[in-house]
């Protein structure tokens, strides 16, 4: 399916339709401490309270929800870092729907235990994100199942995109909206909707420097390799495999993408956690560090931080940030 022709107001509207009555239509609140340390008018859009603690459920659901009755009865396998995770053995269990999951070996260890709190048929397979997909699309090939991509498939990003339409309805006038971007499905989603009703609305990605994938893609003009190293924000860490469909969206959508320092996305998460109350995970904390990295570059403008997910014990938050 060519970009182009998606008509995304459609798709992500249809998505809303099968997914609303079994997903939390996340807060948007004005953050006075965030404004203040920018001179924005900054908004935060909680999707760590999504259920299962991200907005992964919103493609999942979709993409379950679109499978043929055949498909359904096959049952489906996937593969994850553990938001995508958590999300696909929910909505399985709410389809009735089997599910296989590999997870890479180096998992989240919080996530592991909610994943398998699920009861989910889960195997620990793969050093990385790219190796664990490519050993579930095998089994998934030899054993006639749908493949369920955390990010590189059409229904997921509609689904992701249904952020983007709640913006919308919630907020009359916003000029930039900060996402954190690892595959691209989150932030292919809502460009392809905000792009589609609200053109002037600048789309931002946020990748850490350890890690920024997209951002020398984009530069290249074509899916590169990068030597990555560690990042705090795990959700996002990764390459993008070929062919993926994020990628041409990400490269047209996108108006720039800003990479951060790991020691802002900590800033970000102590100061949300002070301010707000709340312990959200690396990757969610993204937006904040580009809001501190750059501040003058969002000063009097309308801001929307998309904080992607929320899944971090209290141990590794004050590991990381060595706050109680």
């Amino acid at each position: 399916m060519a970009y182009e022709a998606v008509n995304f107001p459609d798709k992500v509207r249809e998505a809303y339709g099968r997914i609303q009555a079994d997903i939390r239509r996340t807060p948007l609140e004005y953050s006075g401490p965030l404004s203040r340390a920018t001179g924005a008018r900054v908004y935060v859009k909680w999707e760590c309270d999504q259920i299962k603690g991200s907005f992964k459920l919103r493609g999942a659901l979709n993409k379950l929800r679109s499978l043929s009755d055949a498909d359904r009865g096959r049952g489906v396998v996937s593969a994850s870092t553990g938001n995508h995770g958590l999300a696909i053995s929910h909505a399985s269990r709410l389809e009735g729907i089997g599910l296989k999951l590999f997870l890479p070996t180096t998992v989240a260890e919080v996530k592991k235990a909610k994943i398998e709190a699920l009861g989910v048929d889960v195997e620990l397979q793969g050093s990385s994100c790219e190796k664990t997909e490519a050993i579930a699309r095998d089994f998934a090939g030899r054993t006639g199942r749908v493949f369920v991509s955390p990010y590189n498939d059409w229904d997921i990003v509609f689904g992701a995109g249904t952020v983007g339409l709640e913006l919308a309805d919630d907020l009359s006038r916003f000029e930039d909206v900060l996402v954190p971007v690892g595959g691209g499905g989150l932030i292919a989603g809502i460009a392809g909707f905000l792009k589609a009703v609200r053109p002037e609305t600048h789309i931002i990605g946020v990748e850490p420097e350890t890690s920024a994938f997209m951002a020398a893609s984009i530069a290249a003009g074509r899916l590169v390799e990068i030597d990555e190293k560690e990042t705090i924000a795990d959700a996002v860490a990764g390459g993008i495999e070929p062919g993926a469909i994020t990628f041409p969206l990400c490269r047209d959508l996108i108006d720039f993408i800003e990479v951060v320092p790991e020691s802002l996305i900590v800033r970000g998460l102590a100061l949300v956690h002070e301010h707000h109350g709340r312990m959200v995970e690396g990757a969610g904390a993204l937006p904040f560090a580009a809001l501190l990295h750059s501040p003058a570059k969002w000063r009097d403008r309308t801001v929307v931080a998309v904080v992607s997910g929320g899944n971090v014990s209290p141990e590794r938050f004050r590991a990381i940030t060595g706050r109680a």
